[in-house]
């Protein structure tokens, strides 16, 4: 029988994923505490215990969290080794699972074959985020084989919720779509690419906690639920009341040509077809599904926004590259 965790810590608590398992965790009955920074980019909800320390001052954390005991730690701010060093100096030996939030970026790019399975490389050489991931799975499995730590590690894809526009301009994109301005796809728009809602992977993440069969294993955790980058932009121009988009493709190695900063997280990840077998983590936790399709998620997407209009933010500079990327693209053609 699977023990029923009462305690979790979030070290988080506000971002996309964790957010959506903060609020999980409590319909699940645990006892929730978050710990960050005290900036809230999502609403902590009511019955939730919150702790303030700068996660990169071990001995602040120390402090926070003195006289608490969890029966499980999530670490989704975790992002280089140093970092997962400090936490295991804080935890290690006081918690019953160490639950660290990877990435499927960390997955070799191009993959050699799909589905990706956690039997694919890890292996990144575009991007160096993925790469320090993978450098933080290697010093906890070596911690888990050497010392017995009860790590449990999770590779999510690209993860949205309501906040978090996919599209590489983010609201940019919205803004052109209305104003009829061309808007830039990466590659032919053609390539799959897994997206999933957050509510979906805190099912995974909050089934897996307090798991036994979880310790010491690597779960991918990305849904199967693949459209094309061209049905992802289509979708949020319908949302946005925009019937026919003017979608302009451009690729990948020009774009990061124009902005360099966009290089990695595209010919790292975005520009490969990326689809996922689900199966070895739906074996513990068999109602992972996804149930929320994109479509729907655009919809919500941009009922926020319309929302917020003090979220509808244009970055000047981007919206710039981007008529220049259409003027190269169009002059190519």
């Amino acid at each position: 029988m699977v023990k029923v965790m009462t305690s979790i810590l979030y070290i988080g608590g506000t971002g996309i994923i964790s957010a959506a398992s903060v609020r999980r965790s409590l319909e699940r009955g645990h006892e929730v505490t978050v710990l960050n920074r005290g900036t809230e980019r999502r609403p902590v909800p009511d019955g939730v215990r919150v702790l303030v320390a700068d996660v990169r001052d071990p001995a602040a954390v120390r402090e926070a969290v003195r006289g608490s005991e969890f029966d499980v730690v999530a670490d989704f701010l975790s992002f280089v080794p140093e970092h997962v060093q400090n936490m295991l100096g804080v935890f290690e030996g006081s918690t019953g699972q160490y639950l660290f939030v990877s990435s499927a970026s960390a997955y070799e790019k191009p993959p050699s074959g799909l589905p990706v399975t956690e039997r694919t490389p890890l292996v990144n050489p575009f991007w160096q985020y993925s790469r320090d991931k993978i450098a933080c799975e290697d010093l906890l499995f070596a911690a888990h084989a050497a010392r017995g730590l009860p790590v449990t590690v999770i590779r999510p894809s690209h993860t949205y919720d309501r906040q978090a526009i996919p599209t590489i301009g983010h609201w940019t994109d919205i803004a052109r779509m209305r104003a009829g301005k061309p808007v830039i796809v990466h590659g032919d728009g053609t390539t799959q690419w897994t997206i999933t809602h957050a509510d979906d992977v805190a099912v995974a993440v909050t089934g897996l906690v307090g798991n036994p069969a979880a310790i010491g294993e690597a779960f991918t955790v990305t849904g199967d639920h693949a459209p094309t980058w061209n049905q992802i932009y289509g979708w949020l121009a319908g949302a946005a009341g925009v019937a026919e988009p003017d979608l302009v493709h451009v690729t990948s190695d020009a774009i990061a040509a124009f902005r360099p900063e966009l290089g990695p997280t595209l010919l790292g990840d975005k520009a490969h077809s990326m689809v996922f077998d689900n199966s070895k983590v739906r074996a513990l936790v068999p109602e992972f599904a996804t149930t929320v399709t994109f479509d729907e998620g655009a919809r919500g997407i941009l009922e926020h926004y319309d929302g917020h209009p003090d979220a509808q933010i244009v970055d000047g500079e981007i919206d710039a590259a981007f008529d220049r990327m259409a003027a190269y693209a169009r002059s190519a053609g």
